[in-house]
């Protein structure tokens, strides 16, 4: 990567006049967007080190966060964060509308992808151990602007699904109790747009609760969540066992109307089950909440691996377990989308009372992977406040609490927003994107660290075009095999030879790669296995789901990447080069880290 930029010309003088910096006044402000091009070559690629990210930027928040929490914790949080959200809320859709009773093979699929990103999460999180996740290794290692980017469609993805659980928390609070879920706890407001005129005042009210529980304490917060996993644990082995006992398993090949929709196993085809497993994607995303726990745990590099990979690994067999109880228990043009497994118990002679315990504990589920998810997008927008691309105010950590108050409470007033006004569909329909784009960004940051970072000096670039050369041409044949997929007609020689060649590239590349190009650094805790193959079959598989979502998908990331780049351009990198210029931030600060008070190894 070129860092060049970091040795332009500054400013004139007047684009920081008026002693407060780009926004002291209008004419400040005037000054500043006169500068944009050049503020943009200086910090757009600007990387801070990991040291710095450790000391000095974490310092802004004022009062340290509570190393508090252990490898047993983060399984906790791993398990309430993910099984459930993903699983009573897009298993229905996922078996419905695309891959049938192969969404268990989905569901494998999307495991084993969340697992190699997984790996490439906990290198970064073992050696530089703060609670920005994602956005504080895309910002050590392609700088501020891909940073940006990044944080924000993971605080978009954060916030659209914690609206969509929410919203299924009522639908299932509904069959719990035996209530129409949308005649009766939502209000439907004539005039107002189709997919945001039913107001859930139930979802909104509980991501208020949960946002003041988070703010209180991180601790008590785990264990709560720790108690609420076990408890759901054991629900959710009761709800598999009644599946295999109770159901049929001519159901895995036979659909209820054959008249209209095909059979079999996987009815429609391979297409059908990676549709799925992009569709299933959300589910996982609770292993990244963990990840921005890592300024809170107490020995990150023994404990952040065991509870990342650990809590993948234990999700992925409880998702494929589930996913075949209720495809045995109805055929899968009968699943309800919205509540699939209360709604399989429904109308069963006798069985009324399983589908309400179903509910119930469903509802419980949802409830510890929206603390967990909270919990995780707080941090997130927390050191994007302390990167000086945000406001300042939202990285303070409160000093009685050692919680960042403050960005806890604008994301839960926006998450309860659009629980209470957006429909599921329209909210997920965002997330799986932006959750693919993040993870694929991690993985390729994980290599360029290895191979183009020095030990000594994590400015310093070494060999840094043929990593940036090779992850472009790896992209390039993942983008061209998905493409062949897509689009090339199905059956043929030709789909079958474009196929051969782009994956044969894919491979041949990574094994040139390796043989010719010498790792510039070693991890000194822990590191991804397998490099570069893990991160490589992460990015492919990332790729690959990406291009299994629809068009309309495209264009809601497109339209809101768009408005991130413009907020960085009208506000961010003005702000960020204000806190340079003020000395906040020191770009030759090396790669040597502090390690707080209460870090263990």
């Amino acid at each position: 990567m070129d860092k060049a930029a970091l040795v332009a010309e500054p400013d004139p003088p007047a684009a920081v006049s008026d002693g407060g910096g780009s926004f002291s006044s209008l004419r400040a402000y005037g000054h500043a967007l006169a500068q944009t091009p050049r503020r943009l070559a200086r910090r757009a690629c600007a990387a801070t080190a990991p040291g710095e990210e450790l000391s000095r930027v974490r310092a802004r928040s004022g009062a340290p966060m509570a190393r508090s929490l252990r490898w047993w914790d983060l399984v906790g949080l791993g398990l309430g964060g993910m099984v459930g959200a993903g699983v009573f809320v897009t298993t229905g859709r996922a078996t419905r509308l695309y891959a049938g009773p192969g969404v268990v093979v989905s569901f494998a699929i999307a495991g084993l992808c969340a697992l190699l990103s997984a790996f490439c999460y906990t290198e970064f999180a073992v050696d530089m151990p703060v609670a920005g996740g994602a956005f504080s290794y895309l910002r050590v290692t392609f700088g501020e602007f891909a940073a940006f980017l990044t944080g924000a469609n993971l605080i978009m993805e954060y916030v659209f699904s914690n609206a969509a659980v929410a919203r299924s928390l009522t639908a299932y609070l509904g069959t719990a109790v035996g209530v129409d879920t949308p005649s009766r706890l939502r209000i439907t407001v004539p005039g107002l747009p189709e997919g945001f005129n039913q107001l859930d005042l139930l979802a909104a009210a509980v991501i208020v609760l949960i946002t003041l529980c988070i703010c209180y304490s991180t601790k008590e917060s785990s264990v709560v969540n720790l108690v609420l996993t076990c408890v759901h644990v054991a629900f959710i082995l009761f709800v598999i066992a009644m599946g295999f006992v109770l159901g049929d398993a001519r159901n895995l090949v036979h659909p209820a109307d054959p008249a209209r929709s095909p059979g079999g196993f996987f009815p429609h085809g391979a297409a059908g089950v990676f549709d799925g497993a992009a569709a299933v994607y959300l589910s996982y995303i609770g292993y990244d909440a963990v990840s921005t726990m890592a300024e809170e745990v107490e020995r990150p590099a023994r404990d952040i691996p065991a509870g990342v990979s650990g809590s993948v690994v234990l999700v992925t067999v409880l998702y494929c377990l589930m996913a075949a109880s209720m495809s045995m228990l109805l055929p899968y043009d009968a699943i309800d989308p919205e509540a699939p497994f209360s709604g399989a118990f429904r109308g069963r002679a006798g069985m009324a009372w399983v589908s309400n315990v179903v509910g119930a504990g469903a509802s419980l589920g949802i409830l510890t992977s929206l603390m967990v998810a909270m919990l995780g997008q707080a941090r997130y927008l927390c050191v994007i406040g302390r990167s000086g691309v945000m406001p300042g105010w939202l990285a303070r950590v409160h000093p009685r609490t050692a919680t960042p108050v403050n960005a806890s409470l604008s994301l839960g007033a926006l998450t309860a927003a659009l629980a209470l006004l957006a429909d599921l569909d329209v909210l997920l329909d965002l997330v799986s994107i932006g959750t693919l784009f993040v993870f694929y960004m991690v993985a390729n940051a994980v290599v360029y660290r290895r191979y183009a970072c020095a030990d000594g000096d994590h400015h310093q670039q070494q060999q840094h075009r043929p990593v940036l050369a090779f992850l472009a041409f790896f992209s390039l044949a993942a983008v061209g095999f998905t493409l062949a997929w897509q689009l090339a007609p199905g059956g043929g020689a030709g789909r079958a030879w474009l196929l051969s060649v782009c994956a044969a590239a894919a491979v041949a590349s990574v094994a040139a790669f390796r043989a010719l190009v010498p790792q510039a650094r070693a991890p000194e805790l822990w590191g991804v296995p397998g490099m570069p193959w893990v991160p490589a079959a992460s990015v492919f598989l990332n790729v690959f789901l990406l291009g299994s979502l629809d068009r309309a998908s495209y264009v809601r990331f497109g339209a809101f990447s768009a408005a991130a780049v413009l907020v960085y351009a009208l506000y961010s990198v003005h702000a960020s080069y204000d806190a340079e210029e003020a000395g906040g931030e020191v770009d030759g600060g090396g790669g040597a880290k502090v390690q707080d008070e209460g870090f263990k190894v």
